[in-house]
């Protein structure tokens, strides 16, 4: 049996569309991703800049899990950090993984006046005052993304669902744009089963990515290693609706 047939969830925009027949809150009033509109967004001088810092010894491995490619970190400690910005407190670096789409036209899960980017990484931090990632996922304030528009390393190692390899000594902080510049709301993680604990820090300025790096990515396949390669793309949820929130932007 397919793994993804076990978890009860795909990527196409039918049975996206029916996501909340088991996972509720799917259908919240805070969901993301969403559509960031930069001229309702509202400047915030309140909004500090937020800065990582990050033991490049902290990172563990790297995974295909048929859904996404996944790089994992140790959190048993205030080892890899997110402070300021929106937030208060450290959140601890837990994870990082990639969205993209089939060709370079699509793939980002949030759009930018319209825009849409060839892929989308997300930094997972959650916040330790809730004692452990189960805690933090129960929380509005538990847990911290790090959107950055876009791509990362060598990948050949990792091509079928499954695969997991050794992924030590990596600093995700090259992976930052040179401007700090973000946008702030309240959403939800955008796979089932869709919590509503994140605060997103969505930055302005995208990192440039290669088409060979692009080509990489899409030749993962969601299968394992003695099926027949499925192409591991468009693992995208849409934007969906903001229900009245504000963006806040953290520059003019």
């Amino acid at each position: 049996m397919h793994l993804s047939a076990l978890h009860g969830w795909f990527y196409d925009c039918d049975r996206e569309a029916r996501w909340h027949e088991n996972y509720p809150l799917a259908k919240g009033d805070n969901q993301s991703p969403i559509e960031i509109s930069s001229k309702d967004a509202r400047y915030d001088t309140c909004l500090s800049p937020w800065h990582a810092s990050y033991d490049p010894g902290a990172a563990k491995t790297i995974l295909n899990n048929g859904r996404t490619c996944r790089v994992v970190f140790d959190d048993t400690f205030d080892r890899s950090v997110l402070r300021g910005g929106p937030l208060s407190g450290a959140y601890r670096l837990r994870q990082l993984h990639l969205h993209w789409g089939s060709s370079d036209d699509h793939g980002s899960e949030h759009v930018v006046d319209g825009v849409k980017y060839a892929a989308e990484l997300h930094m997972v931090h959650w916040n330790p005052k809730h004692g452990n990632f189960a805690g933090a996922l129960k929380q509005s304030d538990g847990v911290a993304v790090v959107g950055i528009f876009l791509k990362v390393s060598e990948i050949d190692n990792i091509k079928t669902k499954g695969k997991e390899a050794p992924f030590q000594h990596f600093d995700p902080s090259i992976l930052f744009p040179k401007s700090r510049d973000y946008w702030t709301y309240h959403g939800s993680f955008t796979t089932p089963p869709c919590e509503e604990c994140i605060t997103w820090i969505l930055l302005r300025e995208p990192i440039e990515v290669s088409a060979d790096q692009m080509a990489k990515l899409r030749s993962l396949s969601k299968n394992g290693e003695n099926e027949p390669v499925n192409p591991l793309v468009d693992n995208w949820r849409p934007p969906q609706p903001v229900k009245g929130r504000i963006v806040r932007a953290s520059f003019k």
